[in-house]
Order: structure tokens, then C-alpha cells, then sequence
């Protein structure tokens, strides 16, 4: 299935980057925190990354494109927060839950890695929940490795 990455226009970047925050903070609380930590958190990941609110030369947000020129979700990508330039890292992804188990996906994490290897990148990382097993299959199956595990139990 073709599918393009389309840079997101600057008019559309506020909604989407509330809605980024909105399923970051999302996740943060299925993780175990607060919904205020959540928040604090969310806002304090896009404060760093657009301290003006507004699109950043050095973190591209993306539509992604399906064959039809619909837009079917979102990538976000630039340098991770590291020492090393060419440390990149994929900040968000989402398909729309519509749309998923197509390929879209797939293919707009390689394109990620073609633009990331465009700019230098030379390692791409990438955060997933425990729970998203599918989005975890997808990551393994394009070579990502595990790096670290954070784990919990609790206690009741």
C-alpha cells in the first residue's frame, strides 16, 4: 500500500499538538501515574521540544499519506535528547485505529529512517508501552531492539 509522509501544515500543528499531548498523557496514566503527573509531564515533553508552541526546524511532524491522500495519522521525529547528533529519536507515531494492520505503519516508520538517515542519523529509538504488543511486534519486526525494560507490580 503506497503511503507518503506529507509535512504537517503550521495551521494544523496547535490541534495536533494537543491531540499528541492529549494521547501521551493518555498512555502515561494506563501506565500507573496521575492524571495531573500525566499532564505535567505531556506539557513539560512539549515545552522541550516546541518551546513557542509552533513547528521546529530540528522535530518534523508528518501527516501520513495513505494511496488515497487521506491523511490516516501522524509521524513525529527529530534528535533525541542526547549528547550525540546522530541519535535520533521517533517522539510519536499514531495510525488511526480504523486504519491500522494495513502496512501504514510499517511504511511510515521506513520513511521515518529514510529521513532520519537523510539528516545523519546514524541509531533511531523509540519508546513503547508494555501493554501495546502490537505496536511492540511492528517495532521488532523492523529490527528495533530492546535497550532497556521497566517494570511493576502492584501491590494491593
Amino acid at each position: 500500500m503506497p503511503v507518503n509522509l506529507r509535512p504537517l501544515d503550521a495551521e494544523h500543528f496547535p490541534a495536533w499538538l494537543e491531540r499528541s499531548r492529549a494521547e501521551y498523557a493518555k498512555e502515561l496514566v494506563a501506565l500507573g501515574q496521575t492524571s495531573e503527573d500525566a499532564y505535567r509531564q505531556a506539557d513539560e515533553t512539549m515545552a522541550l521540544s516546541f518551546p513557542s508552541g509552533t513547528p521546529t526546524p530540528d522535530h518534523a511532524v508528518f501527516d501520513v499519506i495513505d494511496d488515497a491522500g487521506v491523511a490516516v495519522g501522524y509521524l513525529w521525529i527529530g534528535p533525541d535528547r542526547s549528547d550525540d547528533a546522530g541519535a535520533w529519536w521517533v517522539w510519536d507515531i499514531a495510525i488511526d485505529a480504523d486504519k491500522r494492520g494495513r502496512g501504514l505503519g510499517r511504511t511510515a516508520m521506513l520513511l521515518g529512517e529514510e529521513y532520519a538517515r537523510a539528516r545523519g542519523a546514524h541509531t533511531l529509538g523509540l519508546s513503547v508501552a508494555g501493554f501495546n504488543t502490537g505496536a511492540r511486534g511492528l517495532y521488532e519486526s523492523l529490527g528495533y531492539e530492546t535497550a532497556s525494560v521497566k517494570m511493576r507490580k502492584k501491590l494491593g
